[in-house]
């Protein structure tokens, strides 16, 4: 059985499995439960009901980042 961190199980109380967030709700959540010491990360998966096959349905998009690499550098995109 996999044991955690004290830190982890203060962040872990403070999440309510049962409810759905809204997004500025869980971006406030997200920054409240980081505990570790270095840059973390956030992941976003989305089913958008695309059909990848039908042309004028594809997502596709650049993003240019400033500062080059090695620069701390945030993307967040909301989009309908």
């Amino acid at each position: 059985m996999t044991r955690h961190g004290k830190k982890y199980q203060e962040a872990n109380k403070l999440i309510d499995r049962s409810r759905a967030y809204s997004p500025e709700e869980a971006i406030e959540l997200t920054k409240q439960i980081a505990y570790a010491s270095f840059d973390e990360t956030v992941e976003l998966h989305l089913k958008m009901g695309v059909n990848p096959r039908s042309a004028d349905q594809q997502v596709r998009g650049v993003a240019l980042l400033p500062h080059g690499l090695g620069k701390t550098i945030r993307v967040l995109v909301f989009a309908q």
